[in-house]
């Protein structure tokens, strides 16, 4: 359901993802990060530029069109959508009236108009804010049953920044060809001199120069019009970006030629010449190098888009007795569905009839199909197999497993990473230092240069302010995260906030739970011993029954043994758990304790005849418990858990890679030793409880940066507490939500592959920051002339706008090479 702000009352910040329009350089996502960040209600902005999209946590729910307004003002308007709602039910205007006074409630709401006649509801939102199936379900909740009139597929980066090229190209094209002929006018009669004697011959040097005059013309005002228009918006709110050198540079050069052209006695005659060319082919390499940076960021969302592509676009749904097929914006949550061999599933759900195999890779990686049948939870984006399997939806749109991936991963990439920081400071004053230099470079070359001065101060100008990029330096960062998170989900690694990409390259040390995460965390029941006088079978149903009532992986264990041996479990009056220690429960007149030694201790149970027995049990590996019955011990129960196949390979990688291992569990010492011994892991903590685990992560911290790995309720805490919190998909929601990362199997190569995914981002951010950096500082003072004194080098303006397009061109194909990361151990690839 989309969120509804009250206006009579405080409401908790959410965060809103905006998508944006017009931003081309660092410059202009560091200027709308700052005029956000001023606002009162807005708080944690993060500004994307690969993305194009800006994040903050928004506390008034009014503020968002106040947002929007002031993004359209800045020149950088957020993106819209509308739909039209079917709306059954509605009998008249107060009908109407409510429908779309609660529309214009809805967050991301712009406006709503409700039309009683034909049924219906405009509705203009913010892209990303809602959608069409949050803002049908909001009206249906209203009481009146709506639906999207038509499949509104979701937009990601790779379908838009397609549709963006191909506009680019088109405007590239058209400036070719208006370019061309004024390229061969001015360029061609210096290069061939038949050429110029031919074109002095026929049309003569001045007509030349209006028919290259008009063709530039043409050029500045059809195709590259955005530059003018963008970047004198900017220049007019004193806050330029790179359009807005473009446009001054262009701008001069063709100021100068008009003048030449039309009022030559302005100028003297050594100073007569044009630099029609110049500017148009200023812009045609411009738009040309916008083009293939464009196509390359496009491919940056590629992780996106294979995740989008496991969403079905239909459903065979059944209603009224009969089988429909309809698209997935019009299911609801109990929805009976029909899912034929060979189809993926459009929802979460339970099968209700019907045995089939499902591919379940790319949520668990595991690549053999699973056997579903009745009353089996199934995931959308999973495959049925060979049979029919009719499906109760229990999650539908967006609050389906595979949204939460999608929207998970569409977080960490829009993230901003700590390092992040000091390149938005730069770019924030790096186009009016750009404009500086430039108006010093000219004054330079005024006073200091040969003559003619004025042309060589023009050609330096104009060149300092067409190499200068901030485009490289705003899109060093962005596409290495949208690259290495969308490749790091492929391998079945989500981060679920950004810095923990950043973080997790520097970490010392890497902390792992044992039941679940080392061990496979299915244990089985290998040890019964009753004490003298007990029934075997009568202490196995109740504590059958007790351990019935908990959710651990032990727990499970003992109430599967005790089900295969067909026990009945009795009711319980009064039960309690104790957290760490076990559980106590009360059957009529009975006491009985379930758990770990220190829970006996704490009740002062007599445990001096069961000791060696438990260690000789704890030394095999085996996790010991206790039961007690009013009192006395009336069985000791060992459970062993077999360490997962994977385990070894990735402690012995990690400790390949300089990390430090340690291992932090409730177990007995005995316990933990043998399976830390297997292993290779040198330090253990054993015997702890929930919170001890935080205590011991404090003491890790002394070694460096601590990673935790976790699946259980009980690793909750210490994931939180961690520098950086891993959880095993396969664990409970509680331990994902805790999380930093997320790997979405029980495969521990997914730590690998993070650090891995994690360490080669961050080499290849600093790699693009250096580029852009290092591009900067060395080519400007080229371009102003500073080699001109020592070996005659000027550098042509048109030089200047291919190393400029080069150069973000550079960051994105550089960003694109984290495609190419490989797992680094055996791990899955659920995508």
């Amino acid at each position: 359901m989309p969120l509804i702000f009250v206006t009579f009352g405080p409401v908790m910040p959410i965060s809103v993802t905006l998508s944006l329009q017009g931003m081309s350089c660092g410059a202009c996502s560091a200027r709308v990060d700052l005029k956000l960040s001023s606002i009162d209600s807005l708080s944690d902005v993060a500004v994307n530029l690969a993305a194009q999209t800006a994040r903050f946590s928004l506390s008034d729910g009014d503020a968002l069109a106040n947002v929007g307004k002031t993004l359209s003002e800045m020149g950088y308007a957020a993106r819209m959508a509308t739909v039209t709602l079917n709306i059954a039910d509605m009998s008249c205007a107060s009908c109407t009236g409510r429908v779309e006074r609660g529309l214009r409630h809805i967050l991301g709401v712009s406006e709503a108009n409700v039309n009683l006649a034909s049924n219906t509801a405009q509705i203009t939102y913010f892209e990303g804010v809602t959608d069409p199936l949050a803002l049908a379900q909001a009206v249906t909740a209203m009481g009146y049953p709506a639906t999207p009139q038509a499949d509104e597929a979701p937009i990601d980066i790779t379908t838009r920044t397609q549709a963006e090229a191909k506009t680019i190209a088109r405007r590239a094209l058209i400036a070719g060809l208006l370019a061309l002929p004024v390229v061969l006018l001015e360029m061609g009669s210096h290069m061939i001199p038949a050429l110029h004697m031919l074109i002095e011959r026929t049309i003569g040097q001045t007509n030349s120069w209006i028919l290259q005059c008009i063709l530039t013309t043409l050029v500045m005002i059809w195709p590259g019009r955005i530059f003018y228009t963008k970047g004198l918006n900017a220049l007019r709110h004193l806050a330029p970006d790179m359009n807005s050198l473009v446009a001054l540079g262009t701008g001069a050069a063709y100021g100068y030629s008009l003048v030449a052209t039309f009022w030559p006695s302005l100028l003297p005659e050594t100073l007569r010449a044009v630099y029609f060319e110049a500017a148009a082919v200023i812009i045609v390499l411009i738009l040309f190098g916008r083009w293939l940076e464009t196509r390359a960021k496009g491919r940056s969302g590629a992780a996106i888009q294979s995740l989008l592509g496991l969403q079905p676009r239909t459903a065979h749904v059944i209603r009224n007795d009969a089988l429909q097929t309809v698209v997935i914006a019009q299911l609801r949550v109990g929805d009976m569905l029909l899912i034929k061999p060979g189809e993926r599933l459009p929802v979460d759900g339970v099968v209700y009839d019907g045995d089939s195999l499902v591919d379940e890779s790319m949520i668990t990686g595991e690549p053999i199909p699973v056997a579903k049948t009745k009353g089996d939870i199934i995931t959308a984006g999973t495959v049925n197999g060979a049979a029919n399997l009719f499906v109760n939806a229990t999650h539908v749109g967006a609050e389906t497993t595979l949204a939460h991936i999608i929207r998970m991963v569409e977080t960490a990439q829009g993230s901003k990473l700590p390092i992040q920081s000091l390149v938005d400071r730069i770019t924030l004053w790096f186009v009016p230092v750009i404009i500086g230099l430039a108006c010093a470079t000219v004054g330079a070359w005024m006073v200091f240069g040969p003559a003619p001065a004025l042309s060589y101060a023009l050609v330096a100008g104009v060149s300092v302010l067409i190499i200068a990029c901030p485009c490289a330096m705003g899109l060093a960062t962005p596409t290495s995260i949208m690259v290495g998170t969308g490749r790091a989900a492929q391998m079945g690694v989500l981060f679920r906030k950004g810095d923990a990409l950043q973080h997790l390259s520097a970490v010392d040390v890497i902390a792992f739970d044992k039941t679940g995460t080392l061990t496979q965390g299915r244990p089985v029941l290998s040890e019964f011993i009753t004490a003298k006088g007990f029934d075997r079978n009568t202490l196995l149903a109740r504590i059958g029954a007790m351990e019935n009532q908990s959710q651990h992986p032990i727990a499970a264990a003992i109430v599967q043994a005790a089900q295969s041996q067909g026990m009945m479990f009795p009711s319980i009056d009064k039960i309690t758990h104790v957290t760490g220690f076990g559980i106590e429960a009360q059957f009529d007149d009975d006491i009985y304790l379930v758990g770990a030694d220190r829970l006996m201790r704490k009740h002062g149970v007599d445990l001096s005849d069961w000791e060696d027995t438990e260690t000789k049990l704890a030394a095999d590996g085996k996790t010991v418990l206790y039961a007690a019955q009013n009192g006395q011990i009336a069985a000791l129960i060992a459970v062993s858990d077999p360490i997962k196949d994977t385990s070894y390979a990735a402690i012995q990688a990690l400790k390949a890679r300089g990390i430090e291992l340690a291992m932090i569990t409730g177990d007995k010492q005995e316990t933990a030793d043998t399976i830390a011994r297997a292993l290779g892991i040198t330090t253990v903590i054993a015997e702890v409880l929930p919170d001890g685990k935080v205590a011991a992560l404090e003491t890790l911290k002394t070694k460096g940066r601590v990673a935790f790995v976790g699946d259980g309720i009980n690793d909750a805490p210490a994931l939180a507490h961690a520098d950086i919190g891993i959880a095993l998909g396969t664990g409970t929601d509680v331990a994902i939500e805790s999380a930093d990362v997320v790997l979405m199997s029980g495969d521990l190569g997914g730590v690998v592959n993070a650090l891995s995914v994690s360490r080669h981002t961050l080499r290849n951010i600093k790699q693009n920051l250096g580029w852009a950096f290092g591009y900067n500082v060395a080519l400007i003072p080229v371009a102003a002339g500073v080699l001109y004194p020592f070996f005659g080098i000027l550098l042509s303006p048109i030089l200047a706008a291919a190393a400029m397009g080069l150069s973000s061109i550079f960051v994105v194909t550089n960003a694109l090479r984290l495609r190419h990361l490989r797992p680094m151990i055996n791990a899955k690839k659920p995508l």
